[in-house]
């Protein structure tokens, strides 16, 4: 026996990484420490007489502790051969396979007889107290009499209301700063074939209170199908999500089968499946507005997409019998029919249009809302003021719309200075000065939204334009040009957190400038800043790169009242870019008065648009003509 064990050792210059026959028994005791965990492995082991063996280096003492565990067996003694090894793990193998399938088939009896076990239980319960309550004399006590009584007086406790609800828009004429995306979403509902529509547009500027209105509006007119009691049924996208199972959907309804929690107790008894309607149903003949929708579930996006389609909403049950006499006509007709769910679908989202499933987009015509200026702010805290039977001062609205560009932020921070005055005076307030907006803005611990941007000329500063969201911005990009440091290795620096697509933007200025100037680069060392670290995710700021490096290197200040934007080609070409009406925005907002788009970019701005005023530029050349100062 002890020639054997000599036998099954591994040959001393093999030891330094394992063999395949140690990495199989060593997954071979990996396994068993699954099935009985550490310590109960251990005290097997030791039962067995196998403790010793099993933390042994030699393969074949290990492989005959595992033999005794697997087999349960403590009079087996012989030491395999290296050998024998390779066979003896194949019927360990396969004798640990049993065990498992044993001991799982083992654990899900023993799970099912639990809970056959348990409801059995639940039901000798239920029986015995509903037997109880009838002998009773029915199932009110003391204690569910209190209850009651304590609901019947919270019902008759109101408040007044809510600020909010006092300061928000009642007419679509009240809505401030969305006039073409109204005119529009109401063409699409007030038409004899209204639309499923998508809204795009930033946050706070009033994509459910504008939906609700046009819904309002589109009932008066003679030609829309909507009737005066059409519904308007909201939802949050965020809160949808779709159940595999298949137990509950609020958004286009479930079935409550007989086994399930929620079933009708007189229909769970007689083991009748019931339909729940959801919330396509609810909206019926009316409009389902869903916020958010596009962080909806993708899975039941696309179940959307077939209730719009049909009209209605089929459900199915493995215990519903249509021969069944105990069940209701109602059931009948849901299972058999489906339910009715012949509504417009208005979606609303915060993103862009390309992060929004191809499918949904295709059935919907699509509205963009805009942001908010300053002066639409300056509008809507006025008319909240109003509202409250306040005065807000000129001062005071111009501070709010400088901390925020969205209207339910602003209403909410003009609710917060009526709370404020109201707690200072005692009173009823009648105005609202800068000083109390001051307050509740420090106390909001709010940023300022608005840019200060330095107008004062000075080579190598360019303002450029950029898009966040839905959101323009304008972009201050410095450049500064020096001898190089090592003649003939001109080295360009620029911000690592500006994107790799601004960086190639770079190099395209760099020969372009080559081309424009005839100098020879490689005698300096040029230095490109966007100030603040913004991010430039694309190539729309090749143009201002390009006059930025060019100014600072003749020495040439530009205009301060001008913004660029438009990508760089080597030979000089102002190629079109994305996000010009944003764009424009974003510099009306920060007071600049003409911004440079491509030329080939004409179509995309907004008509009736007065300030900034547009200049187009085809080529580089014709972008300096008009900056340079």
């Amino acid at each position: 026996m002890a020639g054997d064990s000599q036998k099954a050792s591994p040959d001393p210059g093999q030891r330094g990484s394992p063999t395949r026959l140690e990495r199989r028994v060593d997954a071979l005791e990996q396994v068993l420490v699954q099935i009985y965990g550490p310590e109960r492995l251990v005290l097997r082991a030791g039962k067995l007489q196998a403790l010793k063996q099993l933390r042994s280096t030699d393969l074949g003492l290990k492989l005959l502790a595992l033999e005794k565990l697997i087999l349960d067996d403590p009079g087996i003694t012989r030491v395999p051969t290296r050998r024998e090894i390779p066979k003896i793990l194949r019927q360990l193998e396969d004798e640990l396979a049993d065990m498992i399938a044993r001991r799982t088939l083992e654990d899900e009896l023993e799970k099912k007889i639990a809970e056959r076990m348990q409801e059995r239980h639940e039901e000798y319960v239920r029986d015995i107290r509903n037997q109880i309550l009838k002998e009773d004399g029915g199932p009110e006590t003391p204690e569910t009499q209190k209850k009651l009584e304590r609901l019947s007086r919270l019902d008759t406790i109101k408040l007044v209301g809510s600020a909010l609800d006092v300061v928000r828009p009642q007419t679509l004429q009240e809505v401030v700063g969305q006039e073409p995306a109204v005119d529009s979403l109401l063409a699409k509902l007030a038409s004899p074939y209204p639309q499923h529509v998508l809204l795009y547009g930033p946050p706070g500027i009033g994509k459910t209170t504008v939906a609700r209105l046009v819904l309002d509006a589109a009932k008066k007119l003679q030609q829309s199908p909507f009737q005066s009691q059409a519904p308007f049924v909201e939802a949050d996208g965020t809160t949808l999500r779709w159940d595999p199972r298949e137990v509950t959907n609020p958004l286009l309804g479930s079935v409550h089968d007989p086994i399930y929690q929620g079933a009708r107790r007189e229909l769970a008894e007689s083991g009748i499946p019931e339909p729940k309607t959801g919330l396509v149903t609810e909206a019926h003949g009316g409009v389902l507005f869903i916020d958010e929708i596009g962080e909806m579930d993708p899975i039941l996006q696309n179940k959307l997409l077939k209730v719009l389609e049909d009209k209605r909403v089929h459900f199915d049950s493995p215990y519903y019998d249509p021969d069944d006499v105990n069940v209701p006509q109602y059931v009948h007709k849901l299972f058999q029919e489906g339910a009715p769910a012949d509504f417009v679908m208005v979606g609303a989202t915060t993103r862009q249009p390309e992060d929004i499933a191809p499918a949904l987009r295709s059935r919907c015509a699509e509205i963009f809302f805009d942001p908010l200026s300053p002066r639409d702010i300056e509008s809507i805290v006025e008319r909240a003021g109003a509202r409250l039977k306040l005065a807000v001062e000129p001062d005071a609205a111009k501070m709010i719309s400088q901390y925020t560009l969205e209207g339910r932020r602003a209403v909410t921070l003009v609710v917060d200075a009526y709370s404020t005055a109201y707690l200072l005076h005692g009173r009823q307030p009648n105005r609202i000065g800068r000083d109390i907006i001051q307050r509740v803005i420090s106390r909001a611990r709010l940023p300022l939204v608005t840019q200060a941007l330095t107008r004062e000329p000075e080579p190598g500063r360019v303002f450029g334009l950029a898009v966040a969201g839905y959101q323009g911005m304008v972009l201050e990009i410095e450049a500064s040009v020096f001898s190089a440091h090592q003649p003939g290795r001109g080295r360009w620096q620029f911000n690592d957190t500006a994107g790799s697509m601004a960086k190639d933007s770079v190099f395209n200025a760099q020969s372009c400038l080559r081309r424009v100037t005839g100098r020879d680069l490689s005698q300096y060392d040029i230095h490109i800043n966007v100030v603040g670290g913004g991010r430039i995710d694309g190539p729309s700021a090749g143009v201002a790169i390009f006059v930025a490096v060019y100014s600072a290197l003749t020495n040439t200040p530009v205009r301060t009242d001008t913004a660029l934007t438009g990508e760089l080609s080597l030979s000089g070409r102002v190629k079109p870019v994305g996000g010009i009406p944003e764009k424009l925005f974003g510099a009306g907002q920060a007071g600049l008065d003409r911004v440079i788009v491509p030329k080939d970019n004409g179509t995309d701005i907004p008509a009736g648009i007065q300030v900034p005023t547009v200049q187009l530029a085809g080529t580089v050349d014709e972008v300096l003509a008009e900056v340079l100062l």
